[in-house]
């Protein structure tokens, strides 16, 4: 069994539930567990004796679509694209993910995969939660063949074609879920434990207003009966509230999947930017947990305020959503929103945020194992280097992760004792053919007459 050591200046630690940081610490990975924390360097098969290194358990990462933000890059920046300022799920993301899925290769979909496991590596995340259309099983093969802990939840709807009116409605015909669900059966089980369990399944219904409730009971038992988490999008505007209120008798998106039975310890609700005070203590009450994922949204002028759902006592993790896959750059932005939005500098601490994608975030999907460091836990390492002149001089690393460090500052990044990342570079492979071949598959959809007509205006 092989045996690695590394040092930091800073080791984030926990006490009884409380968070704090070990100065001049060795971590002492055995295989893929970790071993020791001590601060005696230890003996070890490979060292990495570097100073100013801050050592955290690996990031979680519980909401990305690594495909059909790729769509969206600097495209939709700016208000372009934005029907009349709509959300742009129904006009670009989900139709234009749809077409690249029928015009491209098993080869070109798992070169935009690599590239967006490669961005999640280099942007400090160990685990991935990915909810993708179903269309695209090549997101499992990149991560098994990347190494990311991974857990995929292919899209299942009651429609696959849903579309939104001039009103920002969603209106959809036909019943896809039973075939989807098919399909989500067969992955989970080709993927469910692949890759000594890195490669697990998540339950993905897409969201409120793309999915009847029969089909939502149904998903919901399934995952039960297999235990596995249960993700979807929940209250991302105001017309998905006005279609749950229509569709089903005043109800609120939380209000529709308590109705159902969802709302529970194994919900994981994206973005809820448009839930109630009222929404949010059910939130609390159930033990749903919420993934907020503050810039996607900042960049159309909507606050999604980390603070808020914490504030109201719901779990809150953190998620990129694929629009920028840099985690620290993440967690900065829902310090900032979160201050900004309640007007208060104490809002959305830092340790608060680092427990959001360690601890808090390990919680969510039920792996005590993940999201500490300690002996017998499992080896997933995020560390960062905090020498750089930008973070000097430092007084709080914690303070100076969120405030001041950003993915250039990812230093290693390890998984089941394997590292991925080394020197802020990808170790197992060429990032400039990963990056080449990744791009020139998404232009093939950006040059689809219909991409022009989705992005103009």
């Amino acid at each position: 069994m092989s045996t690695k050591a590394i040092f930091g200046s800073y080791v984030l630690s926990h006490a009884e539930g409380v968070q704090s940081v070990l100065r001049d610490h060795w971590v002492l990975i055995e295989g893929t567990r970790i071993a020791a924390v001590t601060p005696s360097r230890p003996q070890a098969d490979e060292i990495h004796d570097q100073p100013g290194r801050f050592i955290l358990p690996g990031l979680m990462n519980l909401h990305n679509h690594a495909f059909s933000e790729q769509l969206a890059r600097t495209h939709t920046e700016d208000g372009n694209g934005r029907k009349a300022n709509k959300s742009i799920v129904y006009t670009v993301l989900l139709p234009l993910s749809r077409r690249g899925i029928e015009i491209l290769s098993p080869a070109e979909r798992m070169a935009i995969a690599r590239l967006g496991v490669l961005q999640l590596l280099k942007g400090g995340a160990t685990t991935v939660m990915e909810p993708f259309r179903a269309g695209i099983p090549e997101m499992f093969d990149a991560a098994a063949e990347m190494g990311i802990r991974f857990h995929g939840a292919p899209y299942v709807f009651s429609t696959s074609n849903a579309q939104a009116g001039a009103d920002g409605i969603v209106r959809y015909a036909g019943d896809d879920g039973a075939a989807d669900l098919a399909i989500w059966k067969s992955l989970h089980a080709k993927w469910h434990g692949h890759s000594a369990g890195r490669i697990q399944l998540a339950m993905s219904p897409h969201a409120t207003d793309t999915c009847g409730p029969d089909l939502l009971r149904e998903c919901a038992a399934i995952a039960r009966d297999l235990g596995v988490p249960i993700t979807t999008h929940v209250a991302q505007g105001p017309e998905e509230v006005a279609t749950i209120a229509a569709r089903y008798a005043g109800r609120t998106p939380a209000e529709y999947l308590d109705w159902l039975g969802l709302m529970a310890p194994d919900l994981l609700a994206a973005h809820c930017i448009a839930s109630t005070d009222a929404d949010l203590r059910l939130m609390a009450a159930r033990g749903a947990t919420v993934l907020n994922c503050p810039r996607v949204f900042a960049r159309s002028g909507n606050p999604a305020a980390f603070a808020r759902f914490a504030d109201h006592g719901v779990r809150t993790a953190i998620g990129t959503d694929g629009y920028n896959l840099d985690l620290l750059g993440e967690m900065n932005a829902a310090s900032m929103i979160s201050k900004i939005t309640t007007g208060r500098a104490d809002a959305a601490p830092a340790p608060d945020l680092i427990d959001a994608v360690t601890r808090n975030a390990a919680a969510a999907i039920a792996r005590p194992d993940l999201g500490t460091i300690a002996p017998g836990a499992t080896a997933d390492l995020t560390v960062v280097n905090l020498s750089d002149p930008m973070l000097q001089p430092l007084y709080d690393p914690r303070r100076g992760l969120i405030a001041l460090a950003n993915r250039a500052n990812i230093d290693i990044v390890m998984v089941d004792g394997a590292i991925l990342v080394a020197n802020g570079r990808y170790a197992r492979g060429d990032e400039a053919a990963i990056s080449r071949a990744g791009a020139a598959a998404i232009q093939r959809i950006w040059d689809l007459p219909e991409a022009r007509a989705a992005f103009a205006g």
